[in-house]
């Protein structure tokens, strides 16, 4: 039986249901799908008509997804996305623009903006998406609901579109913290796993965020503080946040344009506001700079994997304020994506792990609080993100 779509999360395409056992870890629960990834049977559209025309029905679902339906978890439809995923807004120049339920009149997010809006309305008990740049924890602060980014390769992404593939990961979203940890149970192949002892807080991504970022975090930080026991300050980029956030845009420009590059030299799909200027830069990244970048990125990498050293957490905003109006001017937005991906690029950079907690409110709009681990902590992250749901403020 379908679902009544109350904001507009689900693609047209894609209203189906599916359900392998009704039976299983996930049973009784059920979930949205961002239109990213296959579903036997049902066309992939990557949020683009264009790429919907010209790219045959899938005939195999993803292994990932296999994975829920064989746990129990019923599928309800294929979620709205950004076209081709390359946004952070949600607001889809043909498709339109998923209802925020948490924060009426701003944008959900994206691009995994369906599955956001789909999980906070409460259509779905999760949301399946993907992130890249911090498609799924960008939403999950700016619709109130915890999101994950995952461990770089860590679940397989065979069967989903790619945008700039070692930067792609799958994640979800839930409002409910002991749901949002039971996906994990069935998605990641986890051992014994230890507590974490050493709590982190990014001073640096934190004085980025603002003053009233900050303040309104800032119970949270200290219950997690309590929690630990202690906090350290650490100054994550080194002063280098503008680099970090410039290497992170040449080697993801590059990686696409590599990817769909000749698709859309031979479509030329009518890209929307943002995309299309995005697209249009990528085949000019210059050679000498994508390399000197890649180079970088190794080095941030390092230092990431060295500052998050194993039984470690560190705490930053998943965000740099609330979600923006819609119809924001593009001038506004692109300056606030910039502002947004600095303090989300660190764990791209790194492959690291990443998780949103719906935490704080600003003038009653979401505002989240993240938690980033070592490589191969999801698990640790998701268990942390359950017990702290019993210690953390509860008017978020």
């Amino acid at each position: 039986m379908s679902i009544v779509d109350t904001v507009g999360a689900f693609c047209a395409h894609g209203r189906v249901v599916r359900q392998t056992r009704e039976e299983g870890p996930l049973a009784g629960l059920s979930f949205g799908l961002k239109d990213f990834f296959d579903l036997a049977g049902v066309p992939t559209g990557a949020g683009s008509p264009e790429w919907l025309a010209t790219h045959p029905v899938p005939t195999r679902t993803a292994p990932a997804i296999e994975r829920l339906l064989e746990a129990g978890a019923r599928c309800v439809g294929k979620t709205h996305t950004d076209e081709l995923a390359w946004s952070l807004n949600g607001e889809n120049a043909h498709y339109g623009t998923p209802r925020n339920v948490a924060a009426p009149g701003r944008i959900p997010g994206g691009s995994s903006s369906g599955s956001a809006a789909a999980a906070a309305a409460g259509l779905v008990d999760f949301g399946i998406g993907s992130d890249t740049g911090g498609s799924v924890r960008l939403p999950a602060s700016y619709c109130g609901v915890y999101g994950i980014r995952t461990t770089h390769g860590l679940i397989s992404l065979e069967g989903a579109v790619p945008l700039a593939p070692s930067y792609d990961t799958l994640g979800w979203l839930a409002r409910d913290p002991a749901i949002f940890r039971k996906v994990g149970e069935v998605l990641i192949d986890a051992g014994p796993r230890k507590r974490p002892d050493r709590l982190l807080l990014a001073r640096d991504l934190f004085d980025k965020a603002g003053s009233e970022v900050a303040a309104a975090l800032a119970p949270a930080v200290a219950a997690i503080a309590r929690h630990f026991g202690a906090c350290e300050d650490v100054d994550v980029t080194q002063g280098a946040g503008a680099e970090w956030l410039r290497v992170f845009q040449l080697v993801q420009a590059s990686e696409i344009w590599g990817v769909h590059g000749d698709w859309v030299s031979r479509t030329k799909p009518a890209f929307g506001p943002g995309i299309r200027e995005r697209f249009a830069a990528a085949p000019h990244v210059d050679a000498q700079d994508r390399a000197a970048a890649q180079e970088r990125r190794q080095a941030i990498r390092v230092r990431m994997r060295e500052l998050v050293a194993p039984g470690s957490v560190l705490l930053l905003p998943s965000a740099p304020g609330p979600a923006p109006l819609l119809n924001t001017p593009e001038e506004e937005l692109n300056a606030f994506r910039g502002k947004a991906l600095e303090m989300l690029c660190p764990a791209g950079h790194a492959g690291l792990p990443q998780v949103s907690l719906p935490v704080a409110k600003i003038a009653g709009c979401p505002i989240g609080l993240s938690i980033l681990g070592p490589a191969g902590s999801d698990m640790q992250l998701l268990d942390l993100a359950e017990a702290l749901s019993t210690v953390l403020p509860q008017d978020a």
